[in-house]
């Protein structure tokens, strides 16, 4: 298990104490690693995908309470659908050319209760994957925090008379976690570019991304604005976009910068997509689109 603490001081010397240090050290961790982490509520998970691919039989994640109290958090397996918009559902059933992964890896601890500041550890590993068949099979992780109930007699006197409601936000997190047998490949490409006003204020561009291929598509979307004169000026930067099989299209859009005075009626739309900065650069599709 690793543990990180709430930022303390030395009261002797006044210098950091090692609760600071090891604090400190796992934040730069999240902030600096080529596996990025992912946040919401509470949590904080890093990595934010994981790929079994190749010899790779083990996989590590670590899931953080960064809350002002203590938590329990809930790992489990959910199957989920993405739409062609890029949004998920949760089905119990696989689509037509979809493979779940959740047969063949188990992972532990499941229930994990961490103090504000702290971490653990969920481990995950392969399991009886020996006579799968070439395909990509994929199911998500998914950490759940659940708030500590306070016991009964803790919550003092009531009005045995009056109807009480109490709501309690509920943060959770997926991750996809994939398992890839045989040698997959895929290949995107972007058509139906084009750009809108939306509130009459801000310019937003659309496109279409088309996947084909047995292995699902993630990473980040560049766009940036060429002036007539040459000028490049980043327009909108988009992380974490993914494809997953067996969807062949996602249809996509993002809203520009308005804060540089660029001009989305003259000049030219440069888009890359490009694999996330987990994983060696490379460029996965790209196309410009003419303004006018």
């Amino acid at each position: 298990m690793n543990h990180w603490k709430p930022a303390r001081s030395n009261p002797a010397n006044g210098r950091p104490g090692p609760a600071v240090l090891l604090y400190l050290g796992l934040v730069a961790l999240v902030l600096m690693s080529a596996e990025p982490a992912l946040s919401q509520g509470n949590i904080l998970t890093l990595p934010r995908r994981v790929v079994f691919e190749g010899n790779k039989r083990t996989q590590e994640l670590t899931v953080a309470n960064t809350g002002r109290d203590t938590s329990k958090y809930v790992v489990s397996v959910v199957q989920l659908r993405m739409k062609e918009d890029g949004s998920v559902e949760e089905i119990t059933e696989p689509d037509s050319g979809q493979l779940f992964a959740d047969k063949y890896f188990r992972f532990f601890p499941r229930t994990v209760t961490l103090p504000p500041g702290q971490s653990q550890v969920i481990k995950m590993q392969l399991n009886k994957t020996a006579n799968l068949a070439p395909g990509e099979y994929r199911s998500h992780i998914y950490f759940r925090a659940i708030k500590d109930e306070a016991p009964l007699g803790e919550l003092g006197a009531r009005d045995s008379t009056a109807v009480t409601i109490s709501l309690v936000p509920v943060f959770g997190i997926t991750i996809p976690a994939i398992i890839r047998v045989g040698n997959l490949t895929s290949e995107v490409t972007i058509t139906d570019t084009q750009t809108e006003m939306t509130n009459d204020t801000t310019p937003r561009l659309r496109m279409v991304l088309n996947r084909k291929g047995g292995a699902s598509v993630y990473g980040d979307i560049q766009v940036n604005h060429v002036a007539p004169d040459g000028t490049k000026t980043k327009a909108a930067l988009v992380k974490g976009v993914a494809v997953y099989t067996p969807n062949t299209v996602r249809r996509f859009h993002c809203n520009l910068d308005t804060k540089a005075g660029i001009n989305y009626k003259t000049g030219k739309l440069s888009i890359t997509y490009s694999t996330a900065d987990d994983v060696k650069a490379a460029t996965i599709a790209e196309t410009e689109l003419i303004l006018r």
